[in-house]
């Protein structure tokens, strides 16, 4: 790494770390002061959502960033899996039960569970990734989705050419949405033709899943055979479906590619790295680290905070360079750096990518 990028990666790290130390809401100045290491022994709880925590998405890098933390810290840690929907606000209170000074719950269909068990158990604090909850011992833990998703539509735009491009989306939600809108706006950027079907939502298919790669195998091959030469997933564990249908469509003679989420997919589902262009890093891990971190120390504030490309908490997936050609990556560096300066805000709806016009980037 050189000297240059050496300074932008420590520079981007404090932004996310001066944020997290200011993070309280007004409402919920609440801060933690009698967890740390030299005073007793910390305990940290998390419990997954369904996607379980080999995911290779948001599950896992929740995670991992806690076991480092662990590793740092020497802090006890125990993560459990939800099967189903039941199981979360009883993991929840099970870690609570096991003296645990922070419970993370992980993914936007926890936040009841997280609302609730924060409300009988006062004197434990919380962080939930992916939702908000309003209470004066959560942390809520949210990323501008859409910052990263433009990014991977430049990609996928430019890599289009004259085919279509295509997004698979768990759930049809406003937090999947931001990927879908943020995704249509990068490739209407550079490709306005390649984006017409998908601003029309006619290359867009939801799974109704986080967890089926059947569905979201089935969801790629319909838009592989409607002319999609690039696909994006928002669809958690579903997605592993799109990357198997994009690698048997490349082995019959197609010319597909695939672009990941969360984690660098490329990496973390290596038997499909040759049909991965980049992936939209949300940095879950570095949060939940944070978090941990905050419990240790006794610096742990409740409140919202929100991470995209400025705060740090979005990146682009480091092994971009190896199916996306450096002149793509290079046009997308310059729209990184217009939505970092705030020349370029990224829409959040669908519906508002109609009208969005981004800013000419040098």
């Amino acid at each position: 790494m050189n000297k240059k990028k050496l300074m932008a990666a420590v520079a981007s790290v404090a932004v996310v770390a001066t944020l997290f130390a200011g993070c309280a809401s007004k409402s919920n100045d609440k801060t933690t002061t009698d967890n740390k290491t030299s005073d007793k022994k910390v305990m940290v709880g998390l419990s997954t959502d369904e996607g379980g925590l080999n995911d290779k998405s948001f599950n896992q890098a929740a995670d991992t960033g806690i076991k480092k933390a662990k590793d740092e810290f020497k802090f006890d840690y125990k993560a459990v899996e939800s099967k189903s929907k039941d199981d979360y606000e009883s993991n929840l209170d099970a870690l609570v039960s096991e003296k645990a000074n922070l419970v993370v719950g992980v993914g936007f269909q926890m936040s009841d569970a997280v609302k609730n068990a924060a409300s009988k158990h006062t004197d434990v604090n919380f962080a939930i990734v992916d939702s908000a909850v309003d209470a004066a011992n959560v942390r809520s833990i949210l990323f501008k989705e859409q910052d990263g998703s433009f990014l991977m539509g430049v990609i996928a735009g430019k890599m289009a050419g004259t085919g279509k491009v295509g997004f698979i989306g768990g759930k049809d939600m406003e937090l999947i949405q931001k990927f879908e809108a943020g995704f249509a706006a990068g490739v209407k950027a550079v490709n306005p033709t390649a984006a017409e079907d998908l601003i029309g939502r006619k290359t867009v298919q939801y799974v109704d899943s986080f967890t089926d790669a059947a569905k979201g195998k089935e969801a790629a091959k319909n838009l592989i055979n409607a002319g999609c030469t690039v696909i994006y997933h928002a669809a958690g564990g579903a997605g592993e479906g799109m990357f198997q249908a994009v690698q048997e469509a490349n082995k019959n003679g197609k010319k597909v590619w695939a672009i990941g989420v969360d984690m660098d997919q490329a990496v973390t589902l290596p038997q499909y790295a040759d049909v991965i262009l980049s992936s939209m890093i949300k940095k879950v891990d570095f949060a939940t680290y944070q978090a941990a971190k905050d419990i240790v120390n006794g610096t742990f504030k409740s409140g919202t905070v929100e991470l995209g490309l400025k705060e740090g908490g979005i990146d682009i997936a480091g092994t971009s360079s190896k199916n996306t050609p450096k002149d793509v990556l290079d046009l997308v560096a310059k729209y990184q750096a217009a939505v970092k300066d705030g020349k370029i805000t990224v829409p959040t709806k669908p519906a508002d990518v109609k009208t969005f016009a981004p800013a000419a980037v040098q």
